[in-house]
Order: C-alpha cells, then sequence, then structure tokens
C-alpha cells in the first residue's frame, strides 16, 4: 500500500490519521468540505498538509465527479467524512442521510464502475450510537438489550432502562460486537446503514474492510465550535467563560471517552496490517465515566472548582450508558488504548487554553430542538 485517501481528512480524526500515515510513510490525499459548522467560517487546510506532500482536494463527497477525481490510483480509503451530532440529526434529516448513507453508496458505486479498480482496503468510522442504549443484564443474571427511552419515562426522569417482564431496573454492561444494533436516532441510523454498504461492497468486489465503532472521541484538536457534538468542548467553552456546567437527566448517564491519539492508532493499524481484519471493531477505552464525573474532572484540569448544575433536561435520541467491550480490538489489531482518561483531559485542558475563546453557543442549540419538541424537561 503507497497511497491512502482520507475523506473529511482536515476535521479532527482525519488530520491525526493524515499526520500518523505520513510519519508511516504513505502518501496521503484528503477529501474535505471544510465545513463552516466544523472548522469556521474562513477555514483552510493545515498549513503542514504542504509541507509534508498532503495532497487536498477542497470539495464535498456528495459530488460524484469529486469523489470519482479524489479516488483515482488510491490503494485505500479511510472513509471519516460525516455529519455529527445525535439532537442535529433529528431535524436534518435529509443532510445526515445525504452525507452519511447516500454519500457512501456513491463512494461504492464509482468502485463497483471503476475500469481498473486500485482500491483494496476501506477502513470506516462508525458509531457506537449503532447500539442505542447497547447491553444490560437483568436481575437473572442474562444479556437484555432495551429499546429507545420513550418520551413519556425520560418526562417522568425515569432515566434508567427498565426490564419490560417485570419492570427492574437493568444493570449497564460493556457492549460486544455481536449485540444486536438498535440506533436510537437519526444520525446512528445513517452510521448502521454505512457499516452495511462497506461491508456489503467489499465482500462482493474483494477489497479488504475494517469498521470501527468509535466510542466518544476527544483530546487535542477538536472543534470548539460546534454546539451540536462534543461535550468536552462545549464544557470547556463556559469553563473558561466562568458559566455553570448544565447536565442533562440527572448526570450519571455514562460514556466511554477515549483520546483521540488511541483512535488514530486504531485506524492506521486497520490501514496498514498485512491481513485485512474484515471486521467491526469497538474503538473505546473500555471503561464507562460519568457526565457528572467529566465535567467535574475537566473543571478541575483547568484549575477551577466543579459548578455542575444538574437540570433534568432530556434530549430524544440520547441513550443512557454505552461502554465498550476492547477485546476484540485487542485481538485483531495487538492494541489497547494508553491514554487515561486524567492524562487526556490534562492535554485537552492545556491545548484548549492556547486557542480563542469561541461564543458559548449551547443555548441557542438546545432552544432550536425544543422548538422541534425533541427536548424536554
Amino acid at each position: 500500500m503507497t497511497k491512502v485517501l482520507v475523506t473529511g481528512g482536515a476535521g479532527f480524526i482525519g488530520s491525526r490519521l493524515c499526520a500518523s500515515l505520513v510519519e508511516r510513510g504513505l502518501q496521503v490525499r484528503v477529501l474535505d468540505s471544510l465545513s463552516p459548522q466544523i472548522h469556521g467560517p474562513t477555514a483552510e487546510p493545515p498549513i503542514w498538509f504542504r509541507e509534508k506532500g498532503v495532497e487536498f482536494i477542497h470539495g464535498t463527497i456528495v459530488d460524484r465527479s469529486v469523489l470519482q477525481n479524489a479516488l483515482e490510483d488510491v490503494d485505500a480509503v479511510a472513509h471519516l467524512a460525516a455529519e455529527t451530532g445525535t439532537g442535529q440529526s433529528m431535524y436534518e434529516i435529509a443532510r445526515y442521510n445525504e452525507v452519511n448513507t447516500q454519500a457512501t453508496a456513491l463512494l461504492f458505486d464509482i468502485l463497483a464502475n471503476q475500469k481498473s479498480r486500485t482500491v483494496n482496503r476501506v477502513v470506516l468510522t462508525s458509531s457506537r450510537s449503532v447500539y442505542g442504549e447497547g447491553a444490560y443484564q437483568n436481575a437473572d443474571g442474562h444479556r437484555v438489550f432495551p429499546g429507545a427511552r420513550s418520551a413519556a419515562a425520560m418526562s417522568a426522569h425515569q432515566w434508567e432502562p427498565t426490564d419490560p417482564a417485570d419492570g427492574s431496573v437493568l444493570a449497564a454492561v460493556a457492549t460486544q460486537e455481536t449485540d444486536p444494533p438498535r440506533p436510537a436516532s437519526i444520525y446512528a441510523a445513517t452510521k448502521y446503514a454505512q457499516e452495511d454498504i462497506v461491508r456489503v461492497g467489499c465482500e462482493a468486489f474483494g477489497i479488504g474492510y475494517a469498521i470501527l465503532r468509535l466510542q466518544n472521541v476527544y483530546g487535542e484538536g477538536q472543534s470548539l465550535n460546534n454546539p451540536y457534538t462534543g461535550i468536552l468542548s462545549i464544557f470547556s467553552t463556559r469553563i473558561r467563560r466562568g458559566l455553570d456546567l448544565p447536565l442533562f437527566e440527572d448526570g450519571e448517564e455514562s460514556r466511554d471517552f477515549v483520546h483521540v491519539d488511541d483512535v488514530v492508532e486504531a485506524l492506521s493499524r486497520s490501514l496498514v496490517i498485512k491481513d485485512a481484519p474484515n471486521a467491526i471493531m469497538n474503538v473505546g477505552s473500555g471503561k464507562p465515566t460519568s457526565v457528572r464525573e467529566v465535567a467535574e474532572e475537566l473543571t478541575r484540569a483547568f484549575g477551577r472548582e466543579p459548578h455542575v448544575r444538574v437540570t433534568g433536561e432530556y434530549r430524544l435520541g440520547d441513550i443512557r450508558h454505552n461502554w465498550a467491550d476492547i477485546s476484540r480490538l485487542q485481538r485483531l489489531l495487538d492494541f489497547t488504548p494508553r491514554v487515561s482518561l486524567d492524562e487526556g483531559l490534562s492535554r485537552f485542558a492545556g491545548w484548549v487554553r492556547t486557542q480563542p475563546l469561541p461564543e458559548d453557543q449551547l443555548e441557542r442549540a438546545n432552544a432550536e430542538l425544543k422548538q422541534r419538541n425533541l427536548m424536554g424537561n
């Protein structure tokens, strides 16, 4: 393998992946739309792209001619370009479907009709959101997979999923790749659709593949301007402005926070390993952390005392708990994530201090959800 196309390669994960691939001696081509929501209104590709010989194509992945040109003479595709954000996906459904699902279909339509196909591997960044609520254990010790929490239950502040058999509260456990997907948002549904297109397309055309279900990725370089995704970037802006940190529900919902460096290592290994994994793999720390805990620890990383506020508000499509079983990642890629949450938050806070102070847009984003009856209290 000599040349890799990274879609979304100017983004948070993509740009760091490009650096990793260049260090490994690979040629890199990037296709990125430089979305203003993510990159700001006057975005440019990273300066170091030119210095390191990274070829940059400014364009959208939904444009057939642009994508066709980007695929010329590449050996592998790291497909990262996507619209992200659970809440926004619930009212910009067509856009999420076009950029996530349809663009992936377009990618494989082009590959299917190439006269001389050079691509022999595709690596997709999917999401832990495809599991929905993920895996739980009932009172009898059996693994169960509850559906999305109803608006009625959340309105009653019944946050924890319950066993439909007897109404008892379920205990969350690590989610495995063999657990049944149950997307609870449009974003999650589009990511799951991407997975099927990649798996079926690659198996049909004899292309090696890897599908990485990423947990909550954070770290230096993530967008500080996007109010629809990235809880740590949203919190960091409010901490710097001396504002409180509003926590949805009771603040005890948990996530698996994984540092971007560990995600990039998993992606890089999936691309360069001799034999393609041809599998779905969870990528996370393998440990749950409550939103309250991460809010408090992030505040301390900035050298301040935590000021959190439990709001009792909720967003339709949000899950309660989810963290990854990473045994398959360890087995297939011989890799275990290395950056602890303490180290990662310290590094993230140190980087944030060097960045311009963004406008706090959280209330505006929440107001849009409330106007569409996608958020309640």
